[in-house]
């Protein structure tokens, strides 16, 4: 049985393909302006490394903030019930599930078998999302993927808002004008974020194993500070960005049956 999820995310789309439950091949494209082509272009990818005719794949499931703009889909699933699903599959343990991408946070509590039980999610604000990080790097004017690396050379971190973009970024040039040390602030941009998703997470509550999946959870820096917030080690798929597009894939394979 081949199935296929596609994750139609605000910044990119994934698609993941699996064949009697395991992964086959994976596809990635950036939105832009024009979702449906950039889905179509995530798709083709996914195909040509299975080597796969799109007729082979028996059921698509789509997910994400755009996922009534998928290709050719079957079915659809929430963010949230796609993240129990994947998170269940990479980590059978894991009982609860963070998820933040480019524009918003979420957490999600499951059960063994990926099925969700509760979630909650950031307040409609960037500052506790990847886009949150990229103005930070832009107002500290160092590259992206530079900037959880020089957080790692800090010692401690002065506070900043991380109540709203604007007023971070503002504290941030405050900092700069102090001439604390990049590093530091860096640090501070960090930690701000992780208090944020660790408030989130508590109010759903905590029940370990805990899996973090999204882009986000490929920067070091984030990643670092969320474990000294929550005080706990986490769990990250290889691939974590594609954990909606794996989810939607599993719960085609249970709608074919």
């Amino acid at each position: 049985m081949i199935t296929a999820g596609i994750d139609m995310g605000t910044q990119s789309v994934k698609v993941a393909i699996l064949e009697n439950g395991e992964i086959i091949s994976i596809g990635f494209a950036f939105c832009g302006f024009n979702p449906k082509e950039a889905a179509e272009q995530a798709f083709e990818e996914a195909l040509r490394k299975a080597n796969l005719s799109f007729d082979k794949i028996e059921h698509i499931t789509a997910t994400g903030a755009g996922a009534d703009k998928a290709i050719n889909f079957d079915s659809t699933i929430s963010m949230m019930g796609a993240d129990a699903q994947a998170g269940a599959y990479f980590f059978p343990s894991a009982r609860t599930i963070i998820d933040v991408g480019a524009e918003e946070a979420r957490a999600v509590s499951c059960d063994e078998n990926g099925n969700m039980l509760n979630f909650v999610l950031n307040a409609r604000c960037a500052a506790g999302a990847g886009t949150f990080i990229e103005a930070m790097a832009r107002a500290l004017e160092v590259k992206l993927d530079e900037l959880g690396p020089l957080s790692l050379k800090a010692e401690k971190a002065s506070p900043i808002n991380a109540s709203c973009v604007i007023f971070a970024e503002s504290d941030v040039i405050s900092l700069i004008h102090r001439q604390e040390s990049k590093p530091e602030i860096a640090r501070a941009i960090y930690d701000a974020m992780a208090e944020r998703i660790s408030s989130m997470v508590r109010r759903l509550g905590i029940k370990p194993h805990v899996a973090l999946m999204g882009g986000v959870a490929k920067d070091v820096g984030f990643v670092t500070s969320l474990k000294r917030k929550l005080g706990m080690e986490l769990l990250i798929p290889q691939e974590p960005v594609f954990g909606g597009s794996v989810g939607a894939a599993l719960t085609a394979a249970k709608r074919v049956g």
